[in-house]
């Protein structure tokens, strides 16, 4: 009852889950990818983000399976997602402090949302542009709070940039998929990921790791890289693509004050700011409401459902309870209730 009066909130939940667990990791590859090459960190933390999306699979009775046609795109999110943006991190890692690095990442919002509005045309209200705005100026004022820092960061800074255009890129194509079982998109974009990273790595010789950190980073990919993505994905099925990268913003802060809790002890005027900034901007997600009289085409497709959403009104011979998933179709339909940029409402405004 309490998401269907607030529908951004399961979204928003799901959101911040991702963001905590991807922003709490970065802080932990620059400290153990100590003497890595990028690649091979980037090989290391998709191995782990595919085993992460092995056992995390979902049941196929609930679930649409990923086909095909697909797989074209589950490339692309690969080559941007698990090969690019991780290598770049990492790399930039090695140049630039945590701090600085994690707060870099808000840059990766600001890229989902441009990308989800011209591709997807994603409906942004006055809300959603105001947390925008906030989650952004607390993002900038934490950069500039950096910026009086050893002008030879700024080099690394770039490269973490770089990282966070390429994760807009692998954010906005993930929007088509995010009606698939998400734990197969996580094991095979994963797959895809750790192999092209590892035979780059191989092939530059990037090959010395200790055991402690192929370890280490094996692990915070599973948790900070699969399970993670899991929850993007799901973000991205309950209110869209642009609002899942705004809220994922969080990240940055959340890895910069683990960043701080692990020795980084930087506080100032500027740092206050920027937190309380993007905690508004947090805040507005949260609470989004949007309702108006809105038309649903007829359409045809798989993905998990229930029949207890006011969009799922087709029948069975033997009716399901819970969550399954199969075809079916909706007819047209013109009603009124809150809803988000979900699977079901991108209609036009």
């Amino acid at each position: 009852m309490r998401f269907k009066k607030f529908p951004a909130l399961k979204g928003a939940t799901f959101a911040l889950l991702a963001a905590i667990l991807f922003g709490a990791s970065t802080p932990f590859v620059q400290g153990i990818g100590v003497g890595i090459g990028g690649w091979m960190t980037a090989a290391l933390l998709y191995a782990g983000a595919a085993t992460a999306g092995f056992l995390l699979r979902s049941d196929q009775t609930t679930e649409a399976s990923l086909q095909k046609q697909h797989w074209p795109r589950l490339f692309l999110m690969a080559l941007f997602g698990a090969v690019l943006g991780p290598a770049a991190l990492a790399w930039g890692l090695q140049h630039t402090s945590g701090v600085g690095a994690s707060l870099m990442l808000t840059l990766e919002a600001v890229f989902t949302v441009l990308l989800s509005y011209l591709l997807y045309r994603e409906q942004i209200g006055k809300r959603v542009v105001l947390a925008i705005i906030l989650l952004s100026a607390g993002g900038a004022l934490l950069v500039v709070d950096q910026s009086d820092t050893d002008a030879s960061q700024v080099i690394g800074l770039l490269a973490v940039m770089s990282a966070t255009i390429a994760w807009g890129i692998d954010n906005t194509l993930s929007r088509a998929l995010a009606d698939v079982n998400p734990g197969q998109v996580v094991f095979g974009k994963a797959v895809l990921g750790a192999s092209c990273s590892l035979l780059i790595a191989l092939s530059l010789g990037q090959t010395v790791v200790s055991l402690y950190a192929g370890v280490g980073l094996f692990l915070i990919g599973g948790i900070g890289y699969g399970l993670s993505l899991r929850f993007y994905l799901l973000a991205q099925r309950e209110f869209g693509s642009a609002r899942t990268g705004s809220m994922f913003a969080a990240a940055p802060f959340i890895g910069a004050a683990i960043a701080f809790g692990l020795g980084e002890r930087q506080t100032s005027a500027l740092l206050i700011g920027g937190v309380l900034l993007m905690i508004a901007g947090v805040a507005l997600h949260l609470a989004e409401e949007h309702e108006h009289d809105h038309e649903h085409d007829n359409i045809d497709h798989e993905h998990a459902h229930t029949h207890d959403d006011g969009h799922h009104t087709h029948t069975h011979e033997v009716m399901p309870q819970g969550v399954h998933s199969h075809r079916h179709r909706h007819e047209s339909l013109v009603h009124r209730h809150p809803h988000t940029p979900d699977l079901h409402h991108g209609h036009r405004h």
